[in-house]
């Protein structure tokens, strides 16, 4: 039966007490436009012609190799992780509040944790976030409550896109928000003011620079303000981890760890602390413990969120987390091992370097990243870079990510472990085409 829980009675009791005659009225501030937008739907099918419809649509799709970037990228994926995240008691569990119901789930997070803090260099991370850019936002919230300050400097080496998130929730909050313009392709030296809570800096960074931000961070403590990194995770089996270089938190975009490219997702955020900054962390945190008969077990711990305590007093309003996409991450961790993942980050950073060598050799075409750089890389093309995607689009490929930001006609690219010197020379000579056509 339908869940009504207003009577009629109690919705004119409502109504009289705001003085108002119509439920209508609640929303007459709204603009009219916005009430009642003609919605421009096609007329009903039936369940066959709506499958035929759908097929049409999805044959439209393009396929072919990608070389976008952005930090979402084409990695070889074991197929032991689909088996294992396909699994029922995975794919179909629900929140594990209930610890004796749901230790498979909880000991997988634990990994999870576990296996993003050794990644990272720092002492404990949660249960998952969102997306890299909610990932982002929530580490510097976190920053925020821990030196109880309300302004961020950002450099514009940070994901355009993370940074408008991060905008978006500091505005929310009363924060102010600096951004720090790049010197050439990577992030300068500043001077850090005192009343600066959280600087924010990403290695690689959106342009696919390596930088050395271990003097920032020195600046950043000196100040009293916390070193935010923003990491590429496959990265961190090559590169030092931010741990090391004195960053304060760690957050990211988990896609390169056994998700598959899609549309915008599902994707992962990842976040890690320092012990010290243990109880700012959002959403989940498992710990391992013992039972009654010292059995090992695992249980959700310090998770100040607020399903679970006064919502006044909730660290972040991040009620959940990825899980079935950070699940694929642990297993092709475990999958792959460390020198499994070192191959592939090894072999993801050869490939960009040859493509970069390759595209470089295009008239008109000037490097905007210089060496050294992870698996990304931008340039400068003789061209509209949308053009160009484009025409690369019609010849098989997905390249040349328009990045107007840093420039006329600079674009991003990208390569992986999985793109042979055939797929390599292929799209460097479909390149040549779209720039000088």
């Amino acid at each position: 039966m339908p869940y009504t829980p207003h009577t009629e009675e109690d919705i004119q009791a409502m109504l009289r007490a705001l003085g108002l005659s119509r439920l209508e009225d609640l929303y007459a501030h709204l603009p009219q436009d916005l009430l009642n937008p003609p919605i421009a739907l096609p007329e009903p099918m039936d369940e066959d012609a709506l499958l035929r419809h759908l097929r049409d649509l999805a044959g439209e799709n393009r396929a072919g190799k990608v070389f976008l970037g952005g930090g979402v990228r084409d990695h070889f994926i074991p197929a032991v992780v689909d088996t294992v995240a396909s699994r029922g008691e995975f794919l179909t569990a629900y929140t594990p509040y209930q610890a004796e119901a749901s230790q498979g789930v909880l000991q997988a997070i634990f990994e999870y944790q576990t296996m993003i803090a050794e990644l990272t260099g720092l002492d404990v991370a949660n249960a998952s976030l969102y997306d890299g850019a909610s990932a982002l936002a929530e580490g510097v919230l976190l920053a925020l409550r821990a030196t109880r300050r309300m302004h961020v400097v950002v450099s514009q080496g940070v994901h355009p896109e993370y940074r408008a998130v991060l905008a978006t929730y500091l505005n929310a909050v009363g924060a102010t928000l600096d951004e720090v313009a790049l010197d050439g392709d990577r992030t300068p030296a500043f001077p850090v003011a005192e009343d600066v809570g959280a600087v924010v800096v990403q290695s690689p960074n959106f342009l696919g620079r390596i930088e050395t931000y271990g003097a920032l961070a020195e600046a950043a403590h000196a100040a009293g303000a916390l070193l935010v990194a923003v990491v590429d995770p496959l990265s961190l089996a090559v590169l030092r981890p931010p741990g090391e270089l004195g960053a304060d938190v760690a957050v990211g975009e988990g896609q390169p760890l056994g998700n598959p490219l899609g549309f915008g997702g599902p994707h992962f955020g990842f976040i890690a602390v320092r012990e010290a900054l243990l109880r700012q962390l959002p959403g989940r945190l498992v710990s391992m413990t013992e039972d009654a008969e010292g059995r090992r077990g695992f249980v959700l711990a310090l998770s100040a969120r607020e399903q679970h305590i006064r919502r006044a007093k909730a660290k972040s309003n991040i009620t959940t987390n990825a899980q079935n996409a950070a699940l694929r991450a642990t297993v092709h961790l475990a999958a792959l091992g460390p020198a499994g993942l070192r191959g592939v980050a090894l072999g993801a950073a050869a490939a960009a370097r040859r493509l970069y060598q390759l595209l470089l050799e295009a008239e008109g075409v000037a490097p905007l990243t210089t060496p050294p750089f992870f698996a990304e890389f931008a340039l400068r093309l003789p061209k509209d870079p949308a053009e160009v995607r484009g025409l690369l689009a019609e010849a098989g490929f997905h390249g040349a990510y328009p990045i107007p930001e840093y420039g006329e006609n600079a674009a991003l690219f990208a390569a992986s472990e999985r793109m042979t010197e055939d797929d390599l020379l292929a799209f460097a000579r479909a390149f040549f085409v779209a720039v000088g056509g």
